[in-house]
Formats: C-alpha cells, structure tokens, sequence
C-alpha cells in the first residue's frame, strides 16, 4: 500500500498440498527461472497463507496514474505468508500491525479504513510458532502494511534488496517517526542484504525475484511446491486483478517506467514456468488458497 497513506498508520500505531493441515512445528546464488526438476524428490516444503488485515479503500483512483479508476472503491485484504523448508522458516510480509485488532470497527483516515480481524501473532500459534521461532524474515516492500508486526521477527535473519534497506532507513523514512518505529528493530537485525534475485535456501525452491518500481527495492516470492507447482506472489506489483489485466500503475510507486519493466519480467516469468499467481491484496486469490493451519505443499 502507498507510502501516501503513512496518515493511516500513526493512527494504527497509536492503538493499543494443498488443504492439508500442519501436525506439528518441525524443527546467495541469483534465481534460475525454471521449476527445480528434483521437486518431487526433494524434502518437504509448505506455504501458509495468513490473513494481516483488510483495507477498504474509499477512493481507488490513486491506484491509477491515468485516473482509470476514479470515482470507484474496492475491499482489498493484506496477506502475509509462511514458507515452512527443511532449513528454517521464512515469513514473507508482516501485514498490518496486530494491534488494530483491539479495534473491532477499525480506523477510517482519508481514502482507507484498515480493520485486523486476525492476528498474525495467533495464526503463527495455531500451527505450533511464535514470533521467535521464525528463523528469516522478508518483506516485498517496507509500506507499512507490509512490515507492521516486522519488529516481532527482529532475531530472525532480515533478506532484503541492498536498495530497499536504504530506502526503509532514509532521513525522509525516519522522519515519520510513527511509520518508522513499526519495523525500526530491523536497523540492527541480522541482515542478508541481497541485489536482484536471490535463491533463499540454494536449493532452487524458494527465491525471492526482484521486481522494484512500486519502490527501489520492491520484490515478488516463488516458491516452487512438489504437489501445488510454482506460486509466485506478487507483493504490490499488482494490488487486485483488473489492476493486472489493465497493467496500471499506482500514483505512489517511486519508478512507474520500471514498474512495468517489473511487470514484463513478472508476465515472462510466470508464463514460462506455469505459475499459480497470488495477488496478495486480491480477496478473491487469499479465498482460493488453504487457510494456516492449512497449506500448501
């Protein structure tokens, strides 16, 4: 979501395969566009979808430079997910901060209301984690609903774009101090500070693929399942589907021409490899998918 919308988040701040269900916790090269061939055969892997929040946005014309949709409104969801591998887990996007919870009706701030009628912290729990138990950390991007419960995963090792992390920890960020403070912890986490694509776990299965634009180092997540095929998740190239159908761009995005260099590289990609696309503010996508303690596999 737009760092134009950071009004939304002191207010926020300032209060307080494939359907099966998880037993029990278990326990830097660039990314090669092709499905690892060894998927079958390799350990098993999970993907958990977990509702961060709901965003009904009152005017959806910021969502186009060219106006496309103005005049309309949309209810869009947050998403964050756990990609549980044999070598540690990995949250990508820590959704809006868990505190808003406390406010069933919400908080309604110019063109958004943003409601948390789950916890990221409860859904962890339900399949057997909390907080610290999370080994890696990711966001897409540092907007706040991105990154509002990312001080929780402050010990956990921090993958994020060379360009990104200069961008998060800029004088202008620190300047909103109430914006800043939700993922401030992560000056001094354990860092992996990556540029362009990156293979997390260097077994090909879960790579993080850099599709900056929306901001300077803005990426979208493959993760390559032995039963459900490759998912790829789109951070905020695309915030719902006609948005992809019509490849508009948003009036915030920091680079609108290497936005849709992005969505070139993200169509080609996808198309190669036959990927499930989740547009992870798409209600419609976050339906289709298993709900943790379900997942993917």
């Amino acid at each position: 979501m737009s760092r134009a919308s950071s009004f939304a988040i002191a207010a926020i701040l300032a209060l307080v395969g494939c359907g099966k269900k998880e037993a029990a916790p278990e326990g830097g090269a660039p990314a090669a566009e092709a499905a690892p061939a060894a998927a079958a055969e390799a350990p098993l892997l999970r993907l958990y979808a977990m509702e961060c929040g709901r965003i009904d946005v009152l005017d959806l014309g910021v969502f186009d430079l060219g106006g496309a949709y103005a005049g309309q409104t949309k209810s869009l969801i947050d998403t964050c997910y756990l990609v549980r591998h044999p070598a540690g887990d990995l949250l990508w996007d820590a959704g809006l901060p868990d505190s808003i919870n406390a406010a069933p009706d919400g908080v309604t701030e110019g063109a958004f209301r943003i409601t948390a009628p789950k916890t990221l912290v409860g859904q962890l729990a339900d399949i057997g984690l909390q907080p610290a138990d999370v080994e890696f950390f990711s966001a897409s991007h540092s907007h706040f609903d991105h990154v509002g419960n990312a001080n929780l995963f402050a010990a956990a090792t921090f993958i994020v774009q060379k360009a990104e992390r200069a961008f998060m920890f800029r004088d202008e960020a620190r300047a909103n101090a109430q914006e800043f403070a939700s993922y401030s912890a992560l000056e001094n986490a354990p860092a992996r500070e990556i540029e362009g694509d990156h293979d997390v776990f260097g077994d090909g299965r879960v790579k993080i693929v850099s599709m900056p634009g929306h901001t300077p180092g803005h990426s979208a997540l493959l993760v390559t399942l032995a039963n459900a095929g490759p998912v790829l998740l789109t951070g905020d190239l695309y915030h719902f589907t006609e948005a992809r159908e019509k490849r508009t761009v948003p009036t915030w995005n920091t680079d609108p021409e290497e936005t849709r260099r992005s969505m070139e590289k993200f169509e080609a990609l996808a198309a190669k490899i036959g990927a499930r696309v989740v547009i992870q503010h798409e209600p419609a996508d976050y339906d289709a998918l298993p709900k943790a303690p379900e997942y993917l596999d």
